[in-house]
């Protein structure tokens, strides 16, 4: 290699993010942003690592998809008996990251968790795929296997089980949704002087701070 780890640096230049831009809102804020993401054809722009804690305190991260988003929080789906649901029944607290290279961004959530109601999450599982449907049946999410073979055998049992019939959603799978108190843009700009802008929740209210990058 020509280069090392610590040779790998890019400077940011494609624009800054001021106070007098930005919108009281973060919500709105977020979907401007979501939307350009979206405009500039990113890969997954909905993609975002999720961050919980592990009974003995120790952080656990993975990436999951964001499937919704409103001014009541951040939408995903998943098995509730996976690591990460187990973590938030313990636990439900959670940061979120979006990172969208392209456009030298990132946004980082921080709030509480709670269940979507039953019918928000009837609603999504029944917009699936069929084999997506199925798929939610066939893996215990989380949990040691010994070979594919075994997740294979699963699905290929429960297509013939469902063959020309509705899939109905498993109780173990379902929506959570992170409640935001913390929300942060971050705008890469040239030195490594980043824009910083962090909305806190205060008493109801958004108040918007500046943070040193």
């Amino acid at each position: 290699m020509d280069k090392t780890i610590a040779d790998l640096r890019k400077d940011y230049t494609l624009e800054g993010l001021s106070e007098t831009e930005i919108d009281p809102n973060p919500f709105i804020q977020f979907k401007k942003w979501f939307e350009q993401a979206l405009a500039a054809q990113l890969p997954e722009p909905n993609a975002m690592t999720i961050a919980t804690t592990k009974p003995d305190g120790k952080p656990s991260a993975r990436m999951v998809l964001l499937k919704d988003f409103d001014e009541r929080g951040f939408v995903f789906f998943t098995n509730y008996n996976s690591r990460k649901g187990q973590e938030l029944a313990q636990n439900p607290q959670a940061a979120l990251v979006f990172w969208w290279a392209e456009l030298e961004r990132q946004v980082r959530i921080l709030g509480s968790v709670e269940k979507v109601s039953e019918s928000e999450s009837d609603y999504y599982f029944e917009s699936r795929p069929a084999k997506s449907r199925l798929g939610a049946w066939a893996s215990n999410q989380s949990e040691i296997i010994t070979s594919r073979e075994i997740l294979e055998q699963r699905m290929q049992e429960l297509q013939s089980k469902y063959e020309n019939q509705e899939i109905p959603r498993p109780p173990h799978w379902g929506g959570l949704r992170v409640i935001p108190t913390e929300i942060e843009f971050w705008q890469g700009r040239s030195s490594r002087l980043h824009d910083r802008l962090l909305y806190t929740l205060d008493d109801g209210s958004w108040k918007i701070q500046r943070l040193s990058p």
